[in-house]
């Protein structure tokens, strides 16, 4: 069971609908931590303005009482002293230290939490305020300071406790009310943000659907169409052309499918027809035992000429599927080389050829796959070469692995005769391809050997009128 895979909820969305998601996402991450962000500091500075309210009115009660005679002056106008903290609900209590007091100002009934008094030369600080909370939340910020009355006319005398707290019910409100209007905003932005996101990205995917409809119209019969890429953005010209070269890959593959099947269907049509044909002439009339066995000899050969077909078919069909082991050993390229020019001297001379070998060196591969990568480029060699002239097999060996080159005179070959040389089925020549009974394999099963060595074979015409092969084997390390 895979443990990433996609919740019910939006296994079914398009991309236009789960990018705009994401999108509002973050657009909701990004707008809530900036309201909270505006939040603190808005109530940071609405409580600073508070404390400085708070410190200001301590600090004119102080300067007041220096200007008083005695404290007598101060019990005769209570009111003056009772407005001077702005709300209603504010606290103000005046009173001699241990005694009850003679001035107070406490609506809600509030009780003062435990506070050490200021003394008289000690200024009054953000520091020094106590914070308490009413029953419905409501922040009160204490304060409680000494005063000496008479102090400013020189008759310092009594001293006085000042009690004084301001309770935020103002600012509770409109912090209440910046709350309701961030949270809207920050709705209104998310709603905002998502709907242009939606309107940009389907604009924005236009392209990409349009690549999807284009890419509907690839069939097996339209393998020739390909992707626009003018006028895409950067990111799908690069999809557009990767996808191409892949669709290049396929029709190719798809076209030598297409040429296999036929020269297939071709090379097992010719054996069966001439096995069909000779059995029915047989069969026309009684024939002698020894046309009978003249009949059977043709037919085992056309039958082997099937049997080669089907076990080089099998061996390409292996090798294509990498499921071939390769069991590399030490091979002596002079010794090797020199047993196959001896066991195909015999077929040389049929034609006037002989061999020049120049042979020195080892190298690492599968020794059967080796003789048959080798033996198919001397047959070639015997078969397609020109008659009375000599066959060429050099091989060397170093650091950078081995080389095996087979060449040899020919009549001219055109590039794209030699661009195909590896191809199955291809023959340069049907005629004497019809004569040597070569069924166009022989090249592609060396082409296919040296890939499962993870080597290479290639084609060349060194100067007029010669061909040449070589086989390049890498080094030990690096063969599987």
């Amino acid at each position: 069971m895979n443990g990433h895979a996609e919740p019910a909820t939006t296994r079914g969305w398009t991309l236009t609908t789960r990018v705009t998601a994401l999108f509002a996402l973050l657009a909701c991450l990004v707008v809530t931590s900036l309201g909270v962000y505006l939040d603190g500091a808005a109530g940071e500075a609405l409580a600073q303005r508070a404390d400085q309210a708070l410190i200001g009115r301590v600090e004119h009660f102080r300067t007041l009482m220096q200007d008083l005679y005695n404290v007598e002056q101060m019990e005769q106008r209570p009111a003056l002293f009772e407005s001077m903290m702005g709300n209603e609900q504010d606290v103000r209590i005046f009173r001699r230290r241990g005694e009850a007091p003679f001035i107070q100002s406490n609506p809600d009934h509030l009780v003062p939490p435990p506070m050490e008094p200021l003394a008289v030369d000690q200024p009054v600080s953000a520091a020094n305020l106590v914070t308490s909370a009413r029953a419905d939340g409501v922040q009160v910020r204490w304060v409680s300071a000494l005063a000496e009355v008479g102090r400013g006319r020189g008759q310092g005398g009594d001293t006085v406790e000042i009690v004084a707290a301001y309770v935020m019910v103002q600012e509770a409100h409109m912090m209440r009310s910046y709350r309701w209007r961030i949270a809207g905003a920050a709705a209104a932005a998310v709603l905002l943000t998502a709907l242009l996101g939606f309107l940009l990205l389907r604009r924005g995917l236009q392209p990409l659907e349009a690549m999807s409809l284009r890419a509907a119209q690839i069939t097996p019969d339209h393998l020739s169409a390909r992707l626009e890429q003018e006028g895409m953005p950067a990111e799908l010209r690069r999809v557009a052309l990767s996808f191409n070269a892949m669709l290049d890959r396929l029709e190719a593959g798809y076209a030598h499918l297409a040429q296999f099947s036929g020269d297939l269907a071709h090379e097992i049509r010719t054996p069966i027809n001439v096995l069909m044909g000779q059995s029915q002439v047989a069969l026309g009339q009684r024939r002698t035992p020894e046309e009978y066995e003249q009949l059977l000899e043709s037919n085992v050969e056309e039958l082997q000429r099937l049997a080669r077909i089907v076990e080089n078919i099998l061996f390409l069909a292996q090798a294509d599927h990498a499921t071939l082991a390769v069991e590399c050993t030490q091979l002596d390229l002079s010794e090797e080389l020199g047993k196959i020019t001896d066991y195909f001297e015999g077929i040389a001379d049929e034609r006037g050829m002989r061999f020049e070998l120049d042979a020195q060196g080892l190298c690492q591969a599968n020794l059967i796959m080796w003789r048959r990568a080798v033996n198919n480029l001397v047959i070639n060699a015997v078969r397609y070469g020109e008659p009375d002239s000599g066959i060429r097999i050099l091989a060397r060996s170093d650091e950078s692995g081995s080389r095996i080159v087979v060449e040899n005179r020919s009549d001219a070959i055109t590039p794209h005769a030699m661009a195909r040389m590896f191809d199955r089925f291809y023959r340069g020549d049907l005629s004497r391809s019809a004569f040597t009974e070569s069924n166009g394999l022989g090249l592609a099963i060396v082409k296919a050997i040296m890939a499962l060595h993870r080597g290479t074979a290639t084609v060349e015409c060194p100067q007029p009128g010669w061909i040449r092969f070589t086989l390049s084997f890498p080094p030990a390390a690096t063969l599987p």
